[in-house]
């Protein structure tokens, strides 16, 4: 029991420590792809979970706000629109 506990007091923290690790490891990944800067011509701004294998996404690009469909097969335009105001689609995303 007491080599049961003693496990556990030293592989709980290494788990967090490899958690945490892994957390900063995929921001800093991020911030060296340029993921979510504002500069791109291309952004995403809203995606939602059709079931585990498909899921819908609006993308901006150029002006223009186009609806995708993702799954293993690949993307398919679904409807194309003008983009938005800024203000308007600020206001849309949850914070």
């Amino acid at each position: 029991m007491l080599w049961y506990i003693l496990k556990l007091v030293i592989m709980l923290p290494m788990i967090a420590l490899l958690a945490w690790g892994a957390l900063k490891l995929a921001k800093k990944m991020q911030d060296k792809a340029g993921i979510g800067a504002g500069s791109k011509s291309v952004r995403i701004i809203e995606t939602t979970m059709l079931s585990p294998t498909q899921k819908l996404a609006v993308i901006e690009f150029h002006g223009r706000e186009i609806l995708v469909s993702v799954s293993r097969q690949g993307l398919s335009r679904l409807a194309e629109a003008p983009a938005r105001a800024r203000s308007e689609t600020t206001e849309s995303l949850p914070r």
